[in-house]
């Protein structure tokens, strides 16, 4: 089976570029030039790896990242100009594999390429479901959109972490100080009341009854959870 890697940069004379590198080592190429595109075509065509360039319009190579982390840990290698500490210490914080930073050699990509799909190939499955559905709601990873009963409902971008963590843990019980630090930081692990505010925001938005909720539960004494349906 031949492998699919997904180049991503907003010019083109890059994505010709290294798909021609690509295409010679009898790799398989996917193309996008921004990153809510990377985003939908990983979630689509499932590629083996991805080349993700960090600075693109709108949706950047980082955010394009944190957003595939939410339904996929296909590899992730970031292609930049930027080569600070900084920046390459955010790119594996937000998930990358691996920083590759420009100008490189054809022979550096392919050899950071071929030592990523390997460890992947150890590591096991790539891909979980794109689409997540608890009831009569649905949510759509990879274009980060929320449905209820096919009504699309808006959420701050607070709102969509705090459910992420639900989602991401469906059935086991977080605590008031997992929500905090997980959703807005370590510095507020003892602001419960940010914490009851958006919760009760979030039923409002999301529940059929917001007193008597489905999707996010109370466990009295413990926390919160979104029970399997």
């Amino acid at each position: 089976m031949v492998t699919r890697i997904l180049v991503v940069d907003d010019e083109p004379r890059y994505v010709r570029l290294m798909e021609a590198n690509l295409i010679s080592e009898g790799y398989d190429v996917l193309k996008a030039y921004d990153g809510q595109s990377a985003v939908e075509m990983v979630a689509d065509k499932q590629p083996d790896l991805v080349l993700l360039d960090v600075m693109m319009p709108g949706l950047d190579g980082f955010g394009a990242c944190e957003r595939i982390r939410e339904f996929s840990s296909v590899p992730i290698i970031m292609v930049t100009a930027k080569g600070e500490e900084q920046d390459r210490v955010r790119g594996l914080d937000v998930g990358a594999d691996d920083y590759i930073v420009k100008p490189f050699s054809a022979t550096e990509v392919l050899a950071r390429v071929r030592a990523v799909l390997r460890r992947a190939k150890v590591s096991g499955g790539t891909f979980e479901q794109s689409i997540f559905s608890h009831g009569n709601l649905r949510i759509d990873l990879a274009r980060a959109e929320v449905f209820k009963d096919e009504s699309m409902v808006f959420l701050s971008a607070t709102e969509y972490r705090l459910l992420l963590q639900f989602v991401h843990n469906l059935g086991n019980i977080l605590t008031s100080e997992d929500l905090l630090v997980n959703v807005w930081g370590p510095e507020y692990r003892e602001d419960k009341e940010i914490l009851w505010v958006s919760i009760s925001r979030l039923r409002q938005k999301l529940e059929d009854d917001p007193r008597n909720p489905q999707h996010i539960v109370t466990r009295s004494g413990m926390g919160y959870t979104m029970p399997p349906v």
